[in-house]
């Protein structure tokens, strides 16, 4: 069972994904609350930007929800292993990418939804973008704890 301690979250994320393909979350729905809040910031917005905004915005769920994916991912691959590999990351972004085509297979057969390559390619940038993200992470943590090292000490 400890692979499903490391896993736990990536899969409940997994689940969440699945759930804002539903039917629930199509863009008509999410219009009827994002719209009148955009409207309420931008009160002079024509309805064409408000529109364009809710449009991004459900673009940017997009990549954020990929990009979480691949974090939770790569904690499950890592094991609790301290360092990096790149063959961690690019099975994390392998991972991502063949649920993000699953997750646009299933929206095929939900009604009002539609599956986008589009979507996908959005949805792998947001996991490369997380595995770019952890990498200059521990590279800056790597040049950080050399300054250390290095630093002559007081005697």
């Amino acid at each position: 069972m400890r692979w499903l301690q490391r896993w736990w979250p990536a899969l409940l994320w997994a689940v969440v994904i699945s759930v804002f393909s539903t039917g629930v979350f199509t863009s008509d729905n999410t219009s009827r609350f994002i719209i009148p809040i955009l409207r309420w910031f931008s009160p002079h917005a024509s309805q064409e930007t408000l529109f364009f905004m809710h449009h991004f915005i459900r673009k940017t769920g997009h990549f954020t929800e990929y990009f979480i994916l691949s974090l939770l991912i790569l904690r499950g691959i890592r094991a609790g292993k301290r360092g990096a590999h790149l063959a961690w990351a690019l099975a994390a972004i392998a991972i991502v990418a063949c649920y993000a085509a699953l997750d646009e297979y299933h929206q095929s057969f939900v009604p009002d939804r539609t599956a986008a390559v589009a979507d996908v390619l959005l949805d792998t940038a947001g996991g490369i973008a997380a595995q770019v993200v952890v990498a200059l992470m521990m590279l800056l943590g790597d040049i950080r704890k050399k300054r250390r090292d290095n630093t002559p000490r007081a005697a």
